[in-house]
């Protein structure tokens, strides 16, 4: 493969993810972002989840909310990502099933009115799946982020944003835009005062 085909394939990524990009949702965002905000106000916990490169992209977040939105602030989200916990995944896939990784974990700190959102670029995802339906027969609130059309995810969730694409790499871009732009969007909120970059 010549330098030249490797730039033009880099640039019809690029401009592939910009169409993307330009078609989100930006309605649905605004729901999730609510969602979000209601959650900190309210005091709810709030719970993440993935597999491969969406559990990176839902402890990235965890990481942004607890540290980059709130940090200067005596109030604190509460988030955690129901993947961090390596020996716990690893256990309860073991012991029990992998399918089974997600909720065992969240059963033992959910509450009702807490909030949980499930990433899973195919929407098809099963331990997302079970968890997510177990957090919604026990009063929480769900949020799916997905692309392919939804999956089954964005049928079960109360509100799912999902990416209007079918290439799974541009899937997983989108869904780390949309975690950042949540993040800052959420530090507006929380600092009315100040831009929407806490680094500024």
């Amino acid at each position: 493969m010549t330098s030249d085909t490797i730039q033009s394939q880099a640039a019809g990524y690029l401009r592939d993810l910009g169409r993307i990009l330009e078609d989100l949702d930006l309605e649905i965002f605004g729901k999730i972002a609510d969602l979000f905000l209601d959650a900190y106000h309210k005091g709810s916990r709030i719970f993440t989840m993935g597999n491969g490169g969406s559990a990176a992209t839902a402890s990235h977040l965890v990481c942004d909310l607890n540290k980059g939105c709130c940090l200067d602030l005596a109030k604190k989200f509460k988030v955690l990502c129901l993947n961090d916990n390596l020996p716990t995944v690893m256990a309860v896939a073991n012991d029990i099933a992998y399918r089974e990784v997600f909720r065992v974990p969240l059963q033992n700190f959910f509450v009702p009115g807490d909030l949980v959102l499930g990433i899973s670029g195919s929407g098809n995802s099963e331990n997302v799946l079970r968890a997510i339906g177990w957090a919604k027969d026990n009063g929480g609130l769900t949020i799916g982020l997905c692309g392919f059309g939804g999956g089954r995810l964005a049928k079960m969730v109360d509100v799912a944003l999902v990416v209007p694409s079918n290439d799974m790499q541009k899937v997983e871009d989108v869904h780390l835009v949309v975690c950042h732009m949540l993040m800052q969007a959420l530090f507006r909120g929380l600092h009315p005062e100040k831009g929407a970059n806490p680094c500024d």
